[in-house]
C-alpha cells in the first residue's frame, strides 16, 4: 500500500491525500510536481527513476487506510 507522504521531499509543499500535485517514483520518493517538472527534469535524485501522479486514496478509506505521517 501506498505511504502517501504528507510534503514533498526538496521543498516541503503540503502534499494531502487528495493533492494532484503528488508525483511518485517506483521507490514511493515523493515530489510535488513544480519540483519535479523543473529543478528535478523528471529525475528522481534518490534512485534516478522516473515519475508518476499519484494515485488518491478515496475518502472512505482514508480512516481504515491513513496517509503516512511526516
Amino acid at each position: 500500500m501506498l505511504k502517501l507522504k504528507p510534503e514533498c521531499e526538496r521543498c516541503q509543499k503540503s502534499l494531502p491525500p487528495d493533492s494532484r500535485e503528488a508525483m511518485i517514483c517506483s521507490f514511493e520518493c515523493t515530489f510535488c510536481r513544480d519540483c519535479v517538472e523543473g529543478e528535478l527534469a523528471g529525475v528522481c535524485p534518490n534512485c534516478g527513476g522516473g515519475f508518476e501522479l499519484r494515485p488518491v486514496r478515496p475518502k472512505s478509506l482514508l480512516e481504515k487506510y491513513p496517509p503516512t505521517e511526516a
